[in-house]
């Protein structure tokens, strides 16, 4: 879908919102703290916003029913994937002078000089160009002139002719060239074959050995996009990554990881996983049913955030979330092709006692809270033994199909009364032949949720300056 489409498909839902709330852009964006000019290049598909946190509050504010709620993040998802494509596009656009060889006979023009001079006829640090001579046979002789100077400098003159340039190419410069280039060539060989067979006890510092030398070929372990996954993933958990070849089951089955960008066609394609899964562990399914523990008194505690600056909140005063954590995960497809979503399995990395901080709610007292009953709710009790995904009543359960074009969001509430836990999930996939496992967790840590029974807890009157003990606060 082109970023025109997705943004227009997007800011169509958007607008029919608003005109069926019957409010103008001055209220809307007055009770959204934004401006009017904002607001209307939203509606109008002139911009997407970066975050989904106020195209949510708008849609709340007018009134979306929860099948509108969940059709405007998926448009919002595929309209703000487009615009990341279309950056990368612009991003990796060589310039006209990028990659363009000079070729035999021509100097290049404005060619800043070497920092430091160069035999006649040493190749570049870059290695020779594609034009260069082959050196696999003996015989092999330049075919254009070189681009040194008779002074032997190794930078161009200021304007030599065709014909200066081929007298300064002598038979014995040619040799002595090919001979160079053949040594570099032999050298590089031999060093990449040490590398793929890892002599044992050959130098170096011992970094990438395992035991007395290098891991040979074709030895079962962590690398490339295993090693990314198996670094990532919570370093509390016992046993085995969950991206650790010993859970994948067959050869078909690819490591944890998101598809690099471009992948190739044939092999590199069949390595590259289909499906990425973008977490927003500082979600809100409502102000009255956030709240966070700091150790910090209320004294040095700011004001409640919106939703969408929960995360610097939460990082400011090193908070962790309160009683239940609310988690949504947006889940796409790379490709055309279609994946299929197998579950989501829930892993604790660790269970102390609850944190003895203090209880601060995001909700203003006397502020009505409401929310949508989503069509990807599910629910976990981190109290639990063994903890596990159950569907909200009336949700569908897993499996589900997610493509490029079809994102899919689940929404996740992780309740825990008795404990301080961290735990992370993992996903499992399929797509034809290929499957794997997919880790997420909050950006390579664990996600936190700490029980808050019996905590100091309180809440921040409108207008008031501090926080107060919840339930002191008089409404009118």
């Amino acid at each position: 879908m082109s970023e025109q489409t997705a943004s227009a498909d997007f800011a169509a839902l958007l607008r029919e919102l608003k005109d069926r709330s019957g409010l103008s852009y001055g209220v809307l964006a007055k009770r959204l703290h934004m401006s009017t000019s904002t607001l209307h290049r939203y509606c109008n598909g002139d911009a997407v916003p970066a975050d989904y946190a106020p195209v949510e509050r708008l849609a709340r504010l007018c009134k979306a029913r929860p099948g509108e709620l969940v059709e405007l993040h998926r448009r919002w998802v595929l309209a703000d994937a487009a615009r990341g494509r279309k950056g990368a596009a612009v991003a990796g656009t060589p310039s006209p002078e990028a990659g363009s060889g000079t070729r035999p006979g021509e100097v290049a023009s404005e060619a800043a000089p070497p920092a430091e001079a160069s035999p006649v006829d040493a190749p570049s640090a870059d290695g020779p160009r594609a034009d260069a001579p082959s050196v696999d046979s003996p015989s092999a002789a330049p075919v254009g002139p070189t681009h040194t100077s008779p002074s032997g400098a190794g930078a161009p003159s200021s304007a030599p002719t065709h014909a200066d340039a081929l007298d300064t190419a002598t038979p014995a410069r040619r040799r002595t060239r090919t001979a160079v280039l053949a040594g570099i060539a032999v050298a590089a060989v031999a060093a990449g074959v040490a590398l793929a067979v890892g002599l044992p006890g050959g130098g170096g510092s011992g970094g990438d050995r395992d035991g007395g030398g290098h891991r040979p070929v074709g030895a079962a372990g962590v690398t490339g996009e295993e090693s990314a996954s198996a670094s990532s993933s919570p370093s509390s958990s016992a046993g085995a990554s969950p991206s650790s070849p010993a859970e994948e089951k067959g050869p078909a089955r690819t490591p944890a990881g998101s598809a690099p960008a471009g992948a190739p066609d044939g092999e590199g394609r069949k390595s590259a996983v289909p499906v990425t899964v973008q977490a927003d562990p500082y979600a809100w399914e409502s102000p009255c049913s956030q709240r966070y523990l700091a150790d910090k008194p209320a004294s040095g505690m700011r004001p409640p955030p919106l939703e969408e600056g929960a995360a610097a909140w939460v990082a400011a005063h090193d908070a962790v979330s309160s009683g239940q954590q609310y988690l949504r995960l947006t889940v796409q497809g790379t490709g055309a092709e279609t994946v299929v979503v197998d579950g989501l399995t829930v892993r604790v990395a660790g269970k102390r006692a609850p944190l003895a901080w203090n209880d601060y709610a995001m909700a203003y007292p006397g502020v009505g809270c409401g929310g949508g009953v989503q069509t990807r709710a599910f629910a976990v009790s981190l109290d639990s033994a063994r903890p596990s995904l159950a569907p909200e009543p009336g949700n569908d359960d897993f499996p589900f199909k997610v493509s490029e074009s079809d994102p899919e969001v689940y929404y996740i509430t992780a309740s825990v009364s008795a404990y301080d836990v961290d735990w992370y999930l993992e996903l499992k996939w399929s797509s034809g032949d290929r499957s794997g496992t997919l880790t997420v967790d909050d950006e390579g840590r664990p996600f936190r949720t700490s029980g808050n029974r019996g905590r100091p807890a309180y809440e921040f009157p409108i207008g008031g300056d501090g926080w107060v003990p919840e339930g002191t606060t008089k409404l009118d």
